[in-house]
């Protein structure tokens, strides 16, 4: 699974690195930013997708 997050859309709020701090991390912008998803954490990013405010959060 290979997840993005779109910049213009992501607020920097949060919610995804702390629901999956394994794929999840912030950039110099404030912004977050994904790494590769493991097997492992896969359910915790569909959490951090279902759960983003602003829909900034996508599957590719």
């Amino acid at each position: 699974m290979k997840v993005r997050v779109d910049q213009d859309k992501c607020i920097g709020c949060g919610l995804c690195t702390s629901v999956a701090e394994n794929v999840f991390s912030f950039n110099d912008d404030g912004k977050a930013q994904a790494s590769n998803v493991a097997p492992d954490d896969e359910e915790a990013v569909e959490s951090a997708i279902s759960s983003c405010p602003v829909e900034a959060i996508s599957k590719e």
